[in-house]
């Protein structure tokens, strides 16, 4: 397992991007340089009465400058605390957590980047780093699913060709990730996604029946993100060496699994 680090993290920058979905840029001393797509940090609550941290996917990680971007839904008391930071304050972090996308099989390949939702911000940091280096993408285009409005739409750009969708219809393709997908023409041999579980069981079905290779990054609550709980376990398709059951910890051996790896 790669080195965990707990560091007090300075706000740089917070933003409201779209109702209720927050952007927060981070000054870290370790974890933005160790972080790899995928992955993501427990942020801890000032408050004490809130003793969980929250599990939020990095949007993005600058190794060079220490930086690091969380793209967050406000879902509770604890993300709300989040979404108040001011610039200079500090926040406290545990990461990088879980086993992020695999770079080596996805080079030289045609990739599609799926993203639903709040699973969306993932998806950033694995266009850029498809996009260039020993790594690159033999072809590289992302799929991203709103319910109505936008946001990333832009920071993708830069990276890959961008297919949207949106379920009452406002922009893209109206309908879902898999509507936009065959709508514009997308013809991946590999696809990797990160959204809700209704969204990844029907990317798991597409691509098992297209013979095309999957990796789902899943969406669980989680306690303590370090896979002593067990509260995150999900269906397996093989029996897991630590439960002995088929089961696997969404935060140690996930959060991205090969389709056939997990029960949706």
């Amino acid at each position: 397992m790669a080195q965990i680090y707990r560091e007090s993290a300075e706000v740089l920058g917070r933003e409201q991007i779209a109702e209720g979905i927050f952007s927060l840029w981070l000054q870290t001393e370790q974890i933005a340089a160790e972080c790899t797509p995928g992955q993501f940090v427990s942020v801890y609550c000032a408050d004490a009465s809130r003793l969980l941290p929250r599990p939020i996917s990095v949007c993005e990680a600058d190794p060079e400058k220490g930086k690091l971007r969380l793209v967050f839904r406000v879902a509770g008391k604890g993300t709300e605390e989040f979404s108040r930071l001011k610039n200079g304050e500090r926040v406290q972090l545990v990461g990088p957590l879980g086993n992020g996308f695999p770079l080596e099989k996805l080079a030289g390949r045609k990739v599609l980047l799926a993203g639903g939702g709040i699973g969306i911000p993932p998806m950033l940091q694995l266009a850029k780093a498809l996009s260039r280096g020993e790594k690159q993408a033999a072809e590289l285009t992302a799929a991203a699913g709103f319910r109505d409005s936008l946001f990333l739409t832009e920071d993708f750009a830069p990276y890959c060709r961008l297919l949207l969708a949106t379920e009452d219809g406002s922009a893209g393709t109206r309908g879902t990730v898999l509507d936009a997908m065959r709508e514009g023409g997308a013809a991946p041999d590999v696809i990797c996604a990160c959204g809700p579980a209704p969204m990844l069981r029907a990317l798991k079905q597409y691509t098992a029946e297209k013979g095309i290779a999957c990796w789902l990054s899943l969406e669980e609550k989680m306690a303590c993100g370090v896979g002593a709980c067990l509260s995150c376990v999900c269906r397996s398709a093989e029996v897991d060496g630590h439960s002995r059951v088929k089961n696997k910890r969404v935060c140690t051996e996930g959060p991205v699994f090969a389709a056939e790896e997990v029960e949706l």
